[in-house]
């Protein structure tokens, strides 16, 4: 078994969990933040968040270097504590974005311990999480009579998060690489 195979599976200690966990909600905070500043100055608003799905990657990459607990914690915690400081996500759309990037967070962490190219992982948890997320709304809005939000929001939001979606496919598999070469 090579090295990087070795750390793949390697026990995380809950301490170690919990403070990647706790770095995962502040990047999923901050990040959005530094997004929709540069928005504010360009004019364009929370469209650069929209577009580079900012929040998703902290999520995903603690999911997959350090297992389902604090890739789930990140994911539900970061949009609720960005909600809570910010405003944002909009409260239309928070539990949505809270049930995708829990199950974002999951799913990177179940798949962290797969004998699979990080890019097909990161694949995975994308279908995952936009596929639960469709459900969610889906529900929301025929058997909840949710009127908030349209069914058309499933597919314009992967239509604008295509570049986000193209950054994750690139950037952490790079990352997740970086620190599993770096690590001890």
């Amino acid at each position: 078994m090579t090295t990087i195979q070795n750390i793949r599976i390697q026990k995380v200690s809950i301490k170690n969990q919990t403070l990647a966990a706790m770095a995962a909600i502040v990047a999923a905070v901050a990040l959005p933040q530094l997004f929709h500043g540069i928005g504010a100055i360009t004019g364009a608003g929370t469209a650069l968040g929209e577009m580079f799905l900012p929040m998703h990657l902290p999520v995903i990459l603690v999911g997959l270097l350090a297992g389902p607990l604090a890739g789930g914690l990140a994911g539900f915690m970061g949009p609720m504590v960005s909600f809570l400081l910010s405003g944002m996500p909009g409260m239309a759309m928070l539990p949505f974005i809270m049930i995708e990037l829990t199950v974002y967070g999951l799913a990177a962490g179940f798949l962290r311990s797969v004998n699979l190219p990080t890019i097909a992982k990161v694949l995975a948890v994308q279908v995952a999480g936009r596929g639960v997320r469709a459900v969610a709304i889906l529900a929301a809005v025929q058997l909840l009579g949710n009127t908030k939000i349209a069914v058309a929001v499933i597919w314009t939001s992967i239509v604008t998060g295509l570049i986000g979606i193209v950054l994750q496919l690139v950037l952490i598999p790079f990352v997740v690489r970086w620190v599993e070469n770096h690590a001890q």
